[in-house]
């Protein structure tokens, strides 16, 4: 079973908002950027979306495209607190 994943992020980038596709394939992760001028309403994207899917370039496929996994926050936290400890002279 091949799975995908795609997100779209909208961030705010002086002086435009620009929005961020990228699409995670068995291939690898490709993506492609969108500049928009004002900041763009949900619908406004949604629109978008729909009126200029065709014509989205995205980069070449980047191969192990995985995103490495969110660490446990109580272990981070344990493993801080043991590398901040007074270790002795030995």
């Amino acid at each position: 079973m091949q799975k995908s994943r795609a997100s779209f992020t909208v961030f705010f980038e002086d002086p435009f908002w620009v929005g961020v596709y990228e699409r995670e394939e068995p291939g690898g992760l490709t993506a492609c950027r969108v500049v928009f001028g004002a900041e763009p309403k949900d619908g406004e994207i949604y629109e978008w979306m729909l009126q200029n899917w065709a014509q989205l370039h995205f980069g070449p496929p980047l191969a192990d495209a995985r995103r490495p996994r969110a660490e446990n926050p109580k272990r981070a936290r344990r493993m801080a607190r043991r590398s901040l400890a007074v270790q002795g002279v030995g």
